[in-house]
């Protein structure tokens, strides 16, 4: 990646999480200040990352793939920070995953060469831009999902327009009925590879992808045997174009894995029985920050699961959290605290307050009991409901967990990295 321009990110004057009267300064020397969570320098609420949790979490994302024989292209839509890109992509990540075209002229302004654009790659602006880049860096290695025949038809028009010296790399999407994109039978699947075949040398079919993440159960025994059938309908396809003869001469990509089933891509794409070379690409965004409710209960459903994760002894860390105030105590059972749907994720499950810590006091911050519990969120407020007898008083720190670490990211362009003892040493951006 382009550390240069990594290291000339910089802050504006009015950053959430930051102290007032800074005009700007480098996102690099955010961590050279002395500033402290707890010493009432910064606003609240304020959203921090856990070094030592980042730290394990890639630890175990690294052991995970070692011994499952998997690679990861880490899904960038969860934090859209270039500096946790080079942390995963210094970790050995494949490539970086993108949904849009935002995000693939964000990474590739920070250098980023590899992208899986998970997405179809639709409308001239996008085509274009995409070609471009291919046709101007020969580093650049992209790949674009397609689930129809009129899509190849329109990228094939597009690549001979832009004349980009080298094929456009493609992927056949899977799908599931009633779900998001993706072909859904085999016989669809195949005529549009048919359809890349006939198409080169200005497309180049790459291999599968699927995202079994739309599949879902209250019943988890039932959820796991419904994405492995989706696993093996992926793998079938691939097979099939084999057989025909349709796919590129170079390595072959089996690619699905959102943060919840990965052990089960990494288990079935390996055994997928292909005569040749290919390469299992898992695109897990959210197990570098995890949470602390929505995707904790899957990766304990997934440490229960997978022999490869039990052998990993310790589950992720949640790494965000985000930190406010207790603003108000208008009844005995209620305190109103100064985080509101503006700052944390609200879709999957509200923000679950694990700690609580008096101003001047110190550490560590006192967990939080039984009977604590976030009942409503507004724009700019938390209702907490809590026991008549709590210790919680106006002006206290208090600290949630999040659920679904996507959908905080974007409300904070610049996040603070605190150690165990709360101090800032570092600060990642992001480019929402």
């Amino acid at each position: 990646m382009d550390t240069q321009r990594i290291s000339e990110i910089t802050t504006s004057p009015f950053e959430k999480g930051l102290p007032a009267g800074w005009e700007s300064m480098a996102v690099a020397d955010i961590g050279k200040q002395g500033l402290s969570l707890f010493d009432e320098t910064l606003p609240m609420p304020c959203a921090v990352l856990r070094q030592s949790a980042l730290e394990h979490n890639s630890q175990w994302m690294r052991s995970f793939l070692a011994a499952s024989g998997a690679s990861i292209a880490p899904h960038g839509k969860t934090t859209l920070s270039p500096q946790l890109f080079r942390r995963q992509l210094d970790d050995g990540a494949w490539g970086i995953t993108l949904s849009n075209i935002h995000q693939v002229k964000m990474a590739r302004h920070f250098g980023v060469d590899r992208i899986v654009f998970a997405n179809q790659l639709v409308g001239k602006a996008g085509m274009d831009y995409v070609l471009d880049e291919i046709a101007a860096n020969p580093a650049v290695d992209f790949y674009c999902l397609v689930d129809s025949v009129e899509n190849v038809e329109a990228l094939a028009a597009a690549a001979r327009r832009r004349k980009a010296g080298r094929p456009l790399q493609v992927l056949i999407e899977g799908g599931v009925v009633n779900r998001r994109t993706g072909c859904r039978t085999l016989e669809d699947a195949m005529r549009v590879a048919r359809a890349v075949a006939a198409h080169k040398p200005y497309l180049s079919l790459r291999g599968v992808e699927g995202f079994e993440g739309v599949i879902s159960s209250p019943d988890p025994e039932e959820a796991a045997a419904s994405i492995r059938r989706f696993l093996a309908f992926l793998v079938d396809i691939a097979l099939a174009c084999e057989q025909e003869g349709l796919l590129a001469d170079e390595e072959i990509i089996l690619s699905a894995g959102g943060s919840a089933y990965f052990d089960l891509v990494a288990g079935t794409f390996g055994s997928a029985g292909l005569q040749r070379s290919f390469r299992v690409v898992i695109r897990s965004g959210c197990y570098l920050t995890h949470d602390s409710n929505m995707y904790r209960k899957l990766a304990d459903q997934l440490m229960q699961r997978s022999e490869v994760a039990k052998s990993l002894r310790e589950p992720l860390r949640p790494a965000l959290e985000v930190w406010s105030y207790v603003q108000s105590r208008p009844e005995p059972s209620l305190a109103i605290v100064t985080l509101g749907k503006r700052d944390a994720t609200h879709d999957a499950g509200l923000p679950v307050p694990f700690a609580w810590l008096r101003p001047g006091a110190k550490l560590p911050a006192t967990p939080i009991g039984e009977g604590y519990e976030a009942i409503e969120m507004n724009d700019q407020h938390l209702f907490l409901r809590v026991p008549v007898d709590t210790p919680l008083a106006i002006g206290d720190f208090i600290g949630f967990g999040i659920s679904h670490p996507c959908l905080t990211f974007d409300k904070w362009r610049v996040i603070s990295v605190v150690d165990d003892d709360y101090k800032v040493v570092s600060a990642i951006s992001t480019c929402f």
